[in-house]
């Protein structure tokens, strides 16, 4: 029968485990390093200076924006390239705001925040010119109506082709 020949195995060392131990908090510190980037490079920044001093008035102006009872549907016509925002009355009829400013950008990142200028067309329907690649969006409305009650709405919608 024959032997089977053993080879010899190299001693587990002082310097196998400081590579050892180097190797895996080198990963960890690394993957730290980059995930601390992309989280300050992409950041958006505050919603609010001071949480405190804006919550005194919420409850006042969200019981004042939800007794204007307006109905707001969104849309993005990917082949028009517009942004289309039809507010209305509890009677479904077209509202006029005082103002309008309304932002749009990735709901992670301010990289790609645009900020269309709202024109009211024939129909009631604010509408802008506005070129966005596929993928989810944010939407930020700030308005005020005729009186001067604030609106304000944020939701999100997908541009698919």
């Amino acid at each position: 029968m024959a032997q089977a020949i053993e080879k010899p195995v190299r001693p587990f060392t002082g310097k196998h485990m400081l590579a050892l131990t180097l190797s895996f908090f080198g990963v960890i510190i690394a993957v730290n390093i980059g995930l601390a980037y992309k989280a300050i490079t992409t950041f958006p920044g505050l919603e609010v200076d001071d949480s405190y001093v804006a919550s005194q008035t919420f409850d006042q102006e969200k019981s004042a924006q939800e007794a204007l009872h307006w109905h707001v549907r969104q849309g993005y016509d990917h082949a028009k390239r517009q942004l289309v925002l039809d507010f209305t009355d509890v009677n479904g009829k077209p509202v006029t705001l005082r103002d309008i400013s309304v932002l749009v950008g990735r709901p992670t990142e301010a990289a790609q925040d645009q900020h269309p200028v709202m024109q009211q067309g024939a129909d009631g329907a604010y509408a802008a010119a506005l070129e966005l690649p596929l993928g989810k969006w944010m939407l930020q409305i700030v308005g005020h109506a005729q009186d001067g009650t604030l609106y304000q709405a944020r939701t999100f919608f997908y541009v698919r082709s």
